[in-house]
């Protein structure tokens, strides 16, 4: 029995959910195909996304395609319950509510589990996390899953050295069409979109502290930069410092960023990479923002012991009053910024990387002696979701054949 608000919201969630689907012909082709063959017949699947209305698209591939489906929220701060709705009107158990605790949300897990999946679609391996653990009883008919998020991935790839993997694990989160496209404009331009409705604020002249030079934070520079911003990042790695240096940008160490900065983002996958030596050098008025799957990266604990006051100045902005007068503004409780206080990436990028997950979910499907271990997407399918994104766009393009 589905767990949500109020499934009087559906219309509204219909109205989301049609306006996504629209924009993602690449998707739509996939789940016409699945209509059509069926390859989910007869399984069961659990998913951990954000749901809202493009991953609700997915969701109905998936139905569409003859899959018994239970699907929860990734992230309570993302959940969108007008969606949540709107799904469980379409039949699906939904297990999932906005701005819920994260002891509810660890009961919406296990009810999205009770199923005993065949395959799980997850977004920071919450699930996989759990079938690997306190529920391996849920995981006899596991055929595999597929992770979403770099910090997901990244567990995986730790849980695998350590010999913990039961089933074979599809890593999304690293082909081409997921890396160049989802986490480099797809962060970058919805990071700034969650920003700028949320504070209103100008961009241009600010000084931009991005922590991390990976994929996701090459794009919110690339934006920040295009949007008139100053902008400074923080790495641990040399290489990728050198590389913040060469693409136009400083290099500084959080220490001295924190004195000067305007804006915070953190995107490293770590744990508290702003913590209370930094709150106690930020300037007043610093905004503070989390753009990674875990809000563990800033230590918002540290932020509740040195405030003497908490005021809500606008909805998701938090402001923390410091002893010395100082407010820091933490934007919508550390959650990722682009979905917990906005859309999400654009609809069109998510095109790609939900055509990723529902070929590579179809993969398992029907490659059923896969061992244990982390895999990467097959080029076939990288190459087959870019494909039909070209087509769909009215683009051709030269193969081997032509140029011979």
């Amino acid at each position: 029995m589905s767990t949500i608000l109020d499934i009087h919201l559906k219309d509204e969630g219909y109205r989301r959910i049609l306006w996504a689907e629209r924009h993602m012909p690449v998707l739509g082709a996939i789940s016409e195909r699945f209509a059509e063959e069926k390859p989910f017949e007869g399984l069961n699947m659990s998913l951990a996304i954000h749901l809202e209305a493009k991953t609700a698209s997915l969701v109905r591939a998936f139905v569409r395609g003859g899959a018994n489906i239970r699907v929860t929220g990734s992230n309570p701060q993302s959940t969108q319950d007008a969606v949540c709705a709107a799904l469980v009107a379409d039949g699906c158990e939904v297990f999932a509510i906005h701005g819920e605790s994260r002891e509810r949300y660890l009961d919406f897990w296990q009810n999205t589990l009770s199923v005993e999946p065949h395959l799980v679609i997850d977004d920071g391996a919450d699930l996989i996390n759990l079938l690997l653990g306190e529920r391996q009883d849920l995981a006899t008919n596991i055929i595999g899953a597929c992770e979403e998020t770099t910090s997901g991935v990244q567990r995986l790839r730790a849980w695998q050295e350590e010999g913990r993997l039961l089933f074979p694990v599809i890593a999304v989160n690293d082909a081409l069409c997921k890396t160049w496209f989802d986490n480099l404009y797809g962060t970058g331009q919805s990071v700034w979109d969650g920003l700028m409705r949320t504070t209103n604020l100008l961009i241009a002249g600010k000084k931009i502290v991005i922590a991390g030079y990976g994929w996701c934070s090459q794009g919110i520079a690339r934006y920040a930069a295009g949007l008139g911003a100053q902008v400074i990042v923080t790495e641990i790695d040399p290489i990728k410092a050198l590389r913040a240096v060469m693409d136009g940008h400083t290099v500084s160490t959080m220490d001295k960023a924190s004195e000067i900065g305007d804006i915070f983002i953190t995107a490293t996958a770590g744990d508290h990479v702003l913590g209370e030596r930094h709150f106690r050098k930020m300037k007043h008025d610093a905004i503070i923002c989390n753009a990674g799957h875990f809000n563990r990266e800033i230590d918002i604990d540290a932020l509740d012991r040195l405030a003497v006051e908490k005021t809500e100045l606008r909805k998701n902005i938090m402001a923390y009053k410091m002893a010395d007068g100082r407010e820091l503004h933490l934007i919508a409780h550390g959650a990722l910024v682009n979905i917990a206080a906005g859309d999400g990436h654009p609809i069109e990028i998510m095109d790609l990387s939900f055509s990723l997950q529902a070929l590579s979910a179809e993969y398992l499907a029907k490659n059923r002696d896969l061992k244990p271990a982390v895999y990467r997407v097959p080029d076939a399918i990288d190459r087959e979701v870019a494909a039909l994104k070209l087509r769909s766009l009215g683009y051709q393009w030269d193969t081997d054949r032509a140029m011979v």
